[in-house]
Protein backbone atom coordinates (compact mmCIF):
# COMPACT_ATOMS: atom_id res chain seq x y z
CA UNK A 1 0.00 0.00 0.00
CA UNK A 2 1.47 3.03 -0.80
CA UNK A 3 -0.67 6.55 0.58
CA UNK A 4 -1.24 9.28 -2.09
CA UNK A 5 1.16 11.43 0.31
CA UNK A 6 3.81 9.65 -0.39
CA UNK A 7 3.37 9.79 -4.59
CA UNK A 8 3.78 12.95 -4.09
CA UNK A 9 6.60 12.89 -2.11
CA UNK A 10 8.13 10.27 -4.55
CA UNK A 11 7.60 12.61 -7.58
CA UNK A 12 9.26 15.72 -5.91
CA UNK A 13 12.18 13.45 -4.89
CA UNK A 14 12.60 12.44 -8.90
CA UNK A 15 12.23 16.42 -9.60
CA UNK A 16 14.37 17.17 -7.04
CA UNK A 17 17.27 14.54 -8.68
CA UNK A 18 17.00 16.32 -11.78
CA UNK A 19 17.66 19.73 -10.65
CA UNK A 20 20.07 18.58 -8.77
CA UNK A 21 22.88 18.43 -11.08
CA UNK A 22 22.67 21.39 -12.78
CA UNK A 23 22.28 23.72 -9.57
CA UNK A 24 24.93 22.31 -7.26
CA UNK A 25 26.90 25.81 -6.87
CA UNK A 26 26.75 29.33 -8.22
CA UNK A 27 28.54 29.47 -11.57
CA UNK A 28 32.24 30.52 -10.78
CA UNK A 29 34.17 33.48 -12.38
CA UNK A 30 35.32 32.94 -16.00
CA UNK A 31 38.44 32.85 -15.52
CA UNK A 32 38.58 30.17 -12.60
CA UNK A 33 35.83 28.24 -15.80
CA UNK A 34 39.31 28.04 -17.72
CA UNK A 35 41.18 24.55 -16.30
CA UNK A 36 44.89 24.28 -16.71
CA UNK A 37 44.69 22.03 -19.35
CA UNK A 38 43.15 24.29 -21.66
CA UNK A 39 45.23 27.28 -20.80
CA UNK A 40 48.29 25.09 -21.49
CA UNK A 41 47.59 24.03 -24.75
CA UNK A 42 46.69 27.81 -25.65
CA UNK A 43 50.08 28.99 -24.18
CA UNK A 44 51.16 26.00 -26.33
CA UNK A 45 49.34 27.26 -29.30
CA UNK A 46 50.55 30.43 -28.83
CA UNK A 47 53.91 29.87 -28.56
CA UNK A 48 53.73 27.40 -31.57
CA UNK A 49 52.41 30.38 -33.84
CA UNK A 50 55.42 32.85 -32.52
CA UNK A 51 57.71 30.39 -33.96
CA UNK A 52 56.46 29.42 -36.98
CA UNK A 53 56.03 33.17 -37.76
CA UNK A 54 59.60 33.70 -36.46
CA UNK A 55 60.82 30.97 -38.57
CA UNK A 56 58.60 31.85 -41.53
CA UNK A 57 60.70 34.69 -41.91
CA UNK A 58 63.89 33.56 -41.23
CA UNK A 59 62.81 31.17 -43.82
CA UNK A 60 61.96 34.33 -46.44
CA UNK A 61 64.86 36.58 -45.28
CA UNK A 62 67.08 33.53 -45.99
CA UNK A 63 65.57 33.04 -49.76
CA UNK A 64 65.53 36.85 -50.29
CA UNK A 65 69.20 36.58 -49.78
CA UNK A 66 69.61 33.65 -51.41
CA UNK A 67 68.02 35.31 -54.42
CA UNK A 68 70.43 38.27 -53.97
CA UNK A 69 73.09 35.94 -53.67
CA UNK A 70 72.31 34.25 -56.83
CA UNK A 71 72.21 37.46 -59.04
CA UNK A 72 75.32 39.04 -57.39
CA UNK A 73 77.22 35.04 -58.14
CA UNK A 74 75.43 35.37 -61.63
CA UNK A 75 77.00 38.85 -62.19
CA UNK A 76 80.53 38.08 -60.96
CA UNK A 77 80.86 34.82 -62.95
CA UNK A 78 79.78 36.26 -66.08
CA UNK A 79 82.01 39.28 -65.43
CA UNK A 80 85.27 36.94 -64.83
CA UNK A 81 84.26 34.85 -68.07
CA UNK A 82 84.25 37.94 -69.93
CA UNK A 83 87.90 39.38 -68.41
CA UNK A 84 89.40 35.95 -69.20
CA UNK A 85 87.64 35.88 -72.84
CA UNK A 86 88.86 38.98 -73.71
CA UNK A 87 92.74 38.18 -72.48
CA UNK A 88 92.13 34.81 -74.63
CA UNK A 89 90.80 36.46 -77.86
CA UNK A 90 93.78 39.94 -77.22
CA UNK A 91 96.32 37.24 -77.28
CA UNK A 92 94.83 35.39 -80.07
CA UNK A 93 94.41 39.04 -82.61
CA UNK A 94 98.31 39.30 -81.29
CA UNK A 95 99.05 36.11 -82.43
CA UNK A 96 97.45 36.33 -85.69
CA UNK A 97 98.71 39.54 -86.49
CA UNK A 98 102.44 38.80 -85.93
CA UNK A 99 102.19 35.84 -88.16
CA UNK A 100 99.89 37.30 -90.88
CA UNK A 101 101.47 40.81 -90.56
CA UNK A 102 98.18 41.53 -91.82
CA UNK A 103 96.17 44.27 -89.67
CA UNK A 104 92.70 42.48 -90.03
CA UNK A 105 93.46 39.50 -87.48
CA UNK A 106 93.84 42.58 -84.81
CA UNK A 107 89.84 42.36 -84.76
CA UNK A 108 89.60 40.20 -81.43
CA UNK A 109 92.61 42.23 -79.95
CA UNK A 110 90.98 45.23 -80.90
CA UNK A 111 87.12 44.40 -79.57
CA UNK A 112 88.80 42.89 -76.49
CA UNK A 113 90.90 45.68 -75.25
CA UNK A 114 88.01 47.87 -75.48
CA UNK A 115 85.74 45.17 -73.27
CA UNK A 116 88.17 43.93 -70.86
CA UNK A 117 87.91 47.31 -68.63
CA UNK A 118 83.84 47.59 -68.62
CA UNK A 119 83.99 43.90 -68.08
CA UNK A 120 86.66 44.91 -64.94
CA UNK A 121 83.97 47.95 -63.69
CA UNK A 122 81.06 45.44 -63.82
CA UNK A 123 83.01 42.66 -61.74
CA UNK A 124 83.71 45.59 -59.08
CA UNK A 125 80.34 47.08 -58.86
CA UNK A 126 78.55 43.14 -58.63
CA UNK A 127 81.19 42.41 -55.70
CA UNK A 128 80.56 45.94 -53.81
CA UNK A 129 81.20 46.23 -50.20
CA UNK A 130 80.21 42.91 -49.21
CA UNK A 131 83.11 41.54 -50.13
CA UNK A 132 85.40 39.25 -48.10
CA UNK A 133 89.22 40.56 -47.79
CA UNK A 134 90.35 37.94 -49.50
CA UNK A 135 87.93 38.83 -52.81
CA UNK A 136 89.28 42.48 -52.72
CA UNK A 137 92.30 40.96 -53.24
CA UNK A 138 91.94 38.88 -55.83
CA UNK A 139 89.80 41.17 -57.69
CA UNK A 140 92.62 43.85 -57.76
CA UNK A 141 95.11 41.03 -58.68
CA UNK A 142 92.83 40.20 -61.88
CA UNK A 143 92.64 44.17 -62.29
CA UNK A 144 96.33 44.74 -62.46
CA UNK A 145 97.16 41.41 -64.54
CA UNK A 146 94.76 42.48 -67.37
CA UNK A 147 96.10 45.56 -67.23
CA UNK A 148 99.64 44.34 -67.49
CA UNK A 149 98.33 41.67 -69.98
CA UNK A 150 97.21 43.85 -72.23
CA UNK A 151 99.81 46.40 -72.13
CA UNK A 152 102.26 43.31 -73.01
CA UNK A 153 100.29 42.75 -75.68
CA UNK A 154 100.04 46.28 -77.08
CA UNK A 155 103.53 46.84 -76.74
CA UNK A 156 104.50 43.88 -79.03
CA UNK A 157 101.71 45.00 -81.97
CA UNK A 158 103.51 48.65 -81.86
CA UNK A 159 106.91 47.11 -82.41
CA UNK A 160 105.80 45.00 -85.60
CA UNK A 161 103.70 47.93 -86.41
CA UNK A 162 107.08 49.43 -86.34
CA UNK A 163 108.43 46.91 -88.52
CA UNK A 164 110.66 45.35 -85.18
CA UNK A 165 109.45 42.07 -86.22
CA UNK A 166 112.91 40.27 -84.55
CA UNK A 167 112.08 42.65 -80.98
CA UNK A 168 108.24 41.66 -80.80
CA UNK A 169 109.50 37.99 -81.23
CA UNK A 170 111.91 37.99 -78.31
CA UNK A 171 109.43 39.53 -76.43
CA UNK A 172 106.98 37.07 -77.20
CA UNK A 173 109.10 34.19 -76.77
CA UNK A 174 110.26 35.66 -73.56
CA UNK A 175 107.41 33.90 -71.13
CA UNK A 176 106.87 37.63 -69.68
CA UNK A 177 102.82 37.07 -71.41
CA UNK A 178 102.67 33.64 -71.29
CA UNK A 179 103.47 34.30 -66.90
CA UNK A 180 100.65 37.27 -66.79
CA UNK A 181 98.01 35.05 -68.27
CA UNK A 182 98.52 31.89 -65.72
CA UNK A 183 98.49 34.19 -62.76
CA UNK A 184 95.33 35.95 -64.26
CA UNK A 185 93.68 32.64 -65.31
CA UNK A 186 94.59 31.52 -61.30
CA UNK A 187 93.40 34.60 -59.64
CA UNK A 188 90.19 34.51 -62.05
CA UNK A 189 89.77 30.32 -60.51
CA UNK A 190 89.99 31.40 -56.98
CA UNK A 191 87.87 33.99 -57.39
CA UNK A 192 85.25 31.65 -58.99
CA UNK A 193 85.63 29.20 -56.11
CA UNK A 194 84.93 31.15 -53.75
CA UNK A 195 82.07 33.24 -54.81
CA UNK A 196 80.25 29.87 -55.86
CA UNK A 197 81.22 28.44 -51.90
CA UNK A 198 79.49 31.61 -50.88
CA UNK A 199 76.73 30.67 -53.37
CA UNK A 200 76.54 27.23 -51.52
CA UNK A 201 76.22 28.40 -48.47
CA UNK A 202 73.37 30.46 -49.14
CA UNK A 203 71.88 27.53 -50.47
CA UNK A 204 72.37 25.18 -47.41
CA UNK A 205 70.80 27.61 -45.23
CA UNK A 206 67.70 28.27 -47.38
CA UNK A 207 67.45 24.81 -47.55
CA UNK A 208 67.85 24.27 -44.05
CA UNK A 209 65.37 26.76 -43.06
CA UNK A 210 63.17 25.04 -45.54
CA UNK A 211 63.10 21.69 -43.63
CA UNK A 212 62.57 23.01 -40.67
CA UNK A 213 59.18 25.10 -41.07
CA UNK A 214 57.74 22.05 -42.87
CA UNK A 215 57.67 20.06 -39.59
CA UNK A 216 56.85 23.47 -37.59
CA UNK A 217 54.03 23.65 -39.50
CA UNK A 218 52.52 19.67 -39.41
CA UNK A 219 52.90 20.51 -36.10
CA UNK A 220 51.16 23.74 -35.86
CA UNK A 221 48.14 22.14 -38.18
CA UNK A 222 47.81 19.46 -34.83
CA UNK A 223 47.72 21.84 -32.29
CA UNK A 224 45.03 24.22 -34.30
CA UNK A 225 43.20 20.86 -34.94
CA UNK A 226 43.28 20.39 -30.77
CA UNK A 227 42.30 24.04 -30.43
CA UNK A 228 39.80 23.75 -32.72
CA UNK A 229 38.48 20.84 -30.80
CA UNK A 230 38.63 22.04 -27.33
CA UNK A 231 36.78 25.48 -28.33
CA UNK A 232 34.02 22.93 -29.48
CA UNK A 233 33.77 21.51 -26.61
CA UNK A 234 33.87 24.95 -24.78
CA UNK A 235 30.73 26.00 -26.92
CA UNK A 236 29.05 22.80 -26.37
CA UNK A 237 29.80 22.86 -22.51
CA UNK A 238 28.22 26.75 -22.50
CA UNK A 239 25.30 25.91 -24.91
CA UNK A 240 24.62 23.11 -22.38
CA UNK A 241 25.14 25.39 -19.62
CA UNK A 242 22.73 28.30 -20.57
CA UNK A 243 20.02 25.34 -21.17
CA UNK A 244 20.54 23.90 -17.87
CA UNK A 245 19.83 27.85 -16.32
CA UNK A 246 17.70 28.60 -19.04
CA UNK A 247 15.41 25.31 -17.59
CA UNK A 248 16.04 25.86 -14.00
CA UNK A 249 13.69 28.51 -13.28
CA UNK A 250 11.02 26.31 -15.07
CA UNK A 251 11.77 22.87 -13.06
CA UNK A 252 12.07 25.13 -9.92
CA UNK A 253 8.31 26.38 -10.41
CA UNK A 254 7.32 22.74 -11.13
CA UNK A 255 9.20 21.28 -7.85
CA UNK A 256 7.07 23.97 -6.45
CA UNK A 257 3.78 22.98 -7.44
CA UNK A 258 4.45 19.66 -6.62
CA UNK A 259 5.17 20.49 -3.03
CA UNK A 260 1.90 22.20 -2.80
CA UNK A 261 0.15 19.51 -4.64
CA UNK A 262 1.77 17.04 -1.79
CA UNK A 263 1.08 19.10 1.08
CA UNK A 264 -2.56 19.38 -0.52
CA UNK A 265 -3.05 15.69 -0.52
CA UNK A 266 -1.64 15.20 2.87
CA UNK A 267 -4.20 17.39 4.22
CA UNK A 268 -7.10 15.91 2.41
CA UNK A 269 -5.96 12.44 3.47
CA UNK A 270 -5.89 13.72 6.98
CA UNK A 271 -9.51 15.23 6.67
CA UNK A 272 -10.52 11.37 5.41
CA UNK A 273 -9.17 10.01 8.01
CA UNK A 274 -11.05 12.55 10.91
CA UNK A 275 -14.11 12.11 8.84
CA UNK A 276 -13.43 8.35 8.98
CA UNK A 277 -12.49 7.91 13.04
CA UNK A 278 -15.89 10.32 13.24
CA UNK A 279 -18.40 8.25 11.62
CA UNK A 280 -16.51 4.93 13.48
CA UNK A 281 -17.78 6.77 16.74
CA UNK A 282 -20.66 8.15 15.91
CA UNK A 283 -21.82 4.27 14.59
CA UNK A 284 -21.72 2.79 18.19
CA UNK A 285 -23.31 6.08 20.18
CA UNK A 286 -26.31 4.00 20.15
CA UNK A 287 -24.90 0.92 20.91
CA UNK A 288 -23.42 1.07 24.01
CA UNK A 289 -22.34 -2.81 23.64
CA UNK A 290 -20.39 -2.16 20.85
CA UNK A 291 -18.35 0.57 22.11
CA UNK A 292 -15.32 -1.36 23.20
CA UNK A 293 -15.26 -2.82 19.92
CA UNK A 294 -15.63 1.11 17.92
CA UNK A 295 -12.60 2.28 20.55
CA UNK A 296 -10.30 -0.66 19.26
CA UNK A 297 -11.27 0.57 15.32
CA UNK A 298 -10.54 3.74 16.41
CA UNK A 299 -7.52 3.42 17.61
CA UNK A 300 -6.19 0.93 15.12
CA UNK A 301 -7.25 3.78 12.31
CA UNK A 302 -5.32 6.36 14.27
CA UNK A 303 -2.11 4.30 14.11
CA UNK A 304 -2.93 4.07 10.07
CA UNK A 305 -3.00 8.38 10.47
CA UNK A 306 0.31 8.08 12.71
CA UNK A 307 1.97 6.31 9.83
CA UNK A 308 0.96 8.15 7.54
CA UNK A 309 2.28 10.91 9.33
CA UNK A 310 5.73 9.18 9.76
CA UNK A 311 6.32 9.34 6.37
CA UNK A 312 4.59 12.17 4.52
CA UNK A 313 4.61 14.65 7.47
CA UNK A 314 7.25 16.39 5.44
CA UNK A 315 7.38 17.28 1.94
CA UNK A 316 11.37 16.39 1.66
CA UNK A 317 10.94 13.02 3.65
CA UNK A 318 11.01 10.27 0.71
CA UNK A 319 11.03 7.13 3.90
CA UNK A 320 11.12 6.80 7.50
CA UNK A 321 13.36 5.97 10.45
CA UNK A 322 12.48 2.72 11.86
CA UNK A 323 13.50 4.24 15.43
CA UNK A 324 11.38 7.42 14.84
CA UNK A 325 8.26 4.98 13.86
CA UNK A 326 8.51 2.78 17.44
CA UNK A 327 9.36 6.55 19.06
CA UNK A 328 5.76 7.94 17.51
CA UNK A 329 3.73 4.50 18.80
CA UNK A 330 5.08 4.26 22.05
CA UNK A 331 5.14 8.03 22.55
CA UNK A 332 1.14 8.79 23.66
CA UNK A 333 1.84 6.32 26.56
CA UNK A 334 5.22 7.10 28.10
CA UNK A 335 5.58 8.40 31.44
CA UNK A 336 7.78 7.91 34.62
CA UNK A 337 5.95 4.88 35.95
CA UNK A 338 6.67 3.50 32.02
CA UNK A 339 10.14 2.29 31.26
CA UNK A 340 10.68 2.19 27.89
CA UNK A 341 14.21 1.48 25.96
CA UNK A 342 15.02 0.74 22.17
CA UNK A 343 18.60 0.40 20.83
CA UNK A 344 19.47 -0.39 17.04
CA UNK A 345 20.95 0.82 14.01
CA UNK A 346 19.92 3.13 11.73
CA UNK A 347 17.26 1.86 9.14
CA UNK A 348 15.02 3.55 6.37
CA UNK A 349 11.80 1.81 5.91
CA UNK A 350 10.34 2.44 2.76
CA UNK A 351 6.32 3.46 2.91
CA UNK A 352 5.12 0.04 1.72
CA UNK A 353 7.56 -1.47 4.90
CA UNK A 354 6.08 1.64 7.49
CA UNK A 355 2.17 0.63 7.03
CA UNK A 356 1.81 -2.95 8.56
CA UNK A 357 4.61 -2.13 11.36
CA UNK A 358 3.00 1.17 12.24
CA UNK A 359 0.21 -1.33 12.66
CA UNK A 360 2.16 -4.05 14.30
CA UNK A 361 3.63 -1.71 16.65
CA UNK A 362 0.31 -0.09 17.29
CA UNK A 363 -1.19 -3.06 18.40
CA UNK A 364 1.58 -4.42 20.75
CA UNK A 365 2.05 -0.98 22.68
CA UNK A 366 -2.14 -1.33 23.13
CA UNK A 367 -1.79 -4.92 24.34
CA UNK A 368 1.37 -3.60 26.49
CA UNK A 369 -0.57 -0.93 28.28
CA UNK A 370 -4.08 -3.00 28.68
CA UNK A 371 -2.44 -6.65 29.63
CA UNK A 372 1.30 -6.55 29.25
CA UNK A 373 4.39 -4.84 31.26
CA UNK A 374 2.69 -1.39 31.33
CA UNK A 375 -0.69 -2.66 32.75
CA UNK A 376 0.99 -2.37 36.46
CA UNK A 377 3.35 -0.46 37.87
CA UNK A 378 7.41 -1.52 37.58
CA UNK A 379 6.97 -2.95 34.23
CA UNK A 380 9.55 -2.29 31.28
CA UNK A 381 9.15 -2.33 27.49
CA UNK A 382 12.98 -2.80 25.54
CA UNK A 383 12.20 -2.92 21.34
CA UNK A 384 15.92 -4.07 19.82
CA UNK A 385 16.93 -4.62 16.06
CA UNK A 386 19.50 -6.00 14.04
CA UNK A 387 20.95 -6.26 10.73
CA UNK A 388 22.65 -9.17 9.17
CA UNK A 389 24.99 -8.83 5.83
CA UNK A 390 22.81 -10.95 3.56
CA UNK A 391 21.79 -8.55 0.19
CA UNK A 392 19.03 -8.02 0.48
CA UNK A 393 19.75 -7.00 4.40
CA UNK A 394 16.87 -8.81 6.71
CA UNK A 395 16.06 -7.20 10.11
CA UNK A 396 15.23 -8.63 13.24
CA UNK A 397 12.98 -6.65 15.33
CA UNK A 398 12.36 -8.34 19.38
CA UNK A 399 9.87 -6.14 21.71
CA UNK A 400 10.54 -7.67 24.60
CA UNK A 401 7.98 -6.89 27.80
CA UNK A 402 9.13 -7.40 31.22
CA UNK A 403 6.59 -7.21 33.87
CA UNK A 404 7.07 -5.59 37.68
CA UNK A 405 5.43 -9.20 39.28
CA UNK A 406 3.65 -12.20 37.66
CA UNK A 407 2.76 -11.73 34.76
CA UNK A 408 0.72 -14.65 33.00
CA UNK A 409 1.05 -15.40 29.44
CA UNK A 410 -2.13 -16.80 27.15
CA UNK A 411 -2.28 -18.75 24.06
CA UNK A 412 -5.59 -16.65 23.25
CA UNK A 413 -5.41 -16.11 19.41
CA UNK A 414 -7.69 -12.77 18.73
CA UNK A 415 -7.90 -9.92 15.96
CA UNK A 416 -4.66 -8.51 16.98
CA UNK A 417 -2.54 -11.75 16.94
CA UNK A 418 -4.54 -12.22 13.24
CA UNK A 419 -3.49 -8.77 12.54
CA UNK A 420 0.51 -9.04 13.54
CA UNK A 421 0.53 -12.15 11.92
CA UNK A 422 -1.13 -10.45 8.56
CA UNK A 423 0.74 -7.50 8.41
CA UNK A 424 3.97 -9.88 8.75
CA UNK A 425 3.42 -11.89 5.80
CA UNK A 426 2.97 -8.33 3.90
CA UNK A 427 5.97 -7.27 4.89
CA UNK A 428 7.68 -11.19 3.64
CA UNK A 429 8.64 -12.26 6.96
CA UNK A 430 6.86 -14.02 9.81
CA UNK A 431 6.12 -13.51 13.08
CA UNK A 432 7.21 -15.37 16.51
CA UNK A 433 5.50 -14.79 20.06
CA UNK A 434 7.11 -16.56 23.25
CA UNK A 435 5.71 -16.05 26.78
CA UNK A 436 8.60 -15.94 29.55
CA UNK A 437 7.27 -15.96 33.11
CA UNK A 438 8.14 -12.34 33.79
CA UNK A 439 6.88 -11.59 30.34
CA UNK A 440 6.38 -11.43 26.79
CA UNK A 441 8.91 -11.80 23.95
CA UNK A 442 7.53 -11.17 20.20
CA UNK A 443 10.01 -11.23 16.91
CA UNK A 444 9.64 -9.99 13.61
CA UNK A 445 11.55 -11.08 10.55
CA UNK A 446 11.43 -9.21 7.46
CA UNK A 447 13.71 -8.20 4.83
CA UNK A 448 14.63 -5.02 3.84
CA UNK A 449 12.98 -3.32 0.88
CA UNK A 450 15.89 -1.63 -2.08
Amino acid sequence: MILPGRTFGIIRERMDASIEPTSTASVPPWLRAVKRPSLALFALIAMALIGAMWLILNTIQAERSERVQVRRTNQVLQSLRDINRAAVDAETGQRGFYITLDRRYLAPYLFARERYRPAVAELTAAMGASATPRQKALLMQVSQLSDAKFAELGQTIAQIEAGDVTGAQRRILSDEGQDVMERLRRSILELEATESGILDRANAAGAANEARVIPLLMMLLGLVGLALGLGLWLVVRTANAEAAAANAAALGEARDRADLLARELNHRVKNLFAVVLAIVRMSGRDAPEARPVIERIAARIHALLKAHEVTTGAPDKAVAQLGLLIDTAVAPYRSEANVFQSDGPEVVLTSRDVVPLGLVLHELVTNTVKYGAWAAPGGKLRVAWTLDDAVPQNLSLVWRETCGGPCPGSDHTGFGTLLIQSSARQLGGTARRVFHSDGIELQIDFPLRA
